[in-house]
């Protein structure tokens, strides 16, 4: 099985989660394929954040939603299209939960796979 992250960056957000007030988010769209099957996944995994040195992932405020999952591999022209509507899908997941990205906030620069 190879695991790619197609984009991440963590921004600024806003949840409280398990009664932890979490502050940033990672917002990633990750390909997975395995014997000539794909999936593509947008997650947001909220975490507290409490200085602008703490990147530590609390894995219980992790929220996912499979965009594509079937025969295929990994697509340029598909990862475009999802990248379309990447900030949609993870704002939808925040929104379930009561929270909200601030995506004007980026805390690092954008990584992309």
């Amino acid at each position: 099985m190879k695991t790619i992250d197609v984009y991440e960056r963590y921004f600024e957000a806003d949840l409280t989660y398990n009664g932890v007030k979490r502050r940033a988010a990672n917002v990633k769209l990750t390909a997975e394929s395995d014997s000539g099957m794909i999936k593509y996944e947008v997650s947001v995994s909220f975490f507290p954040h409490e200085d602008e040195k703490d990147f530590r992932i609390s894995y219980d405020a992790y929220f996912s939603t499979v965009l594509y999952h079937g025969k295929g591999r990994r697509s340029k022209k598909k990862e475009e299209e999802y990248m379309k509507i990447l900030f949609e899908k993870a704002d939808a997941l925040a929104e379930e939960q009561g929270g909200r990205i601030f995506w004007d906030k980026p805390l690092i620069e954008e990584r992309r796979g």
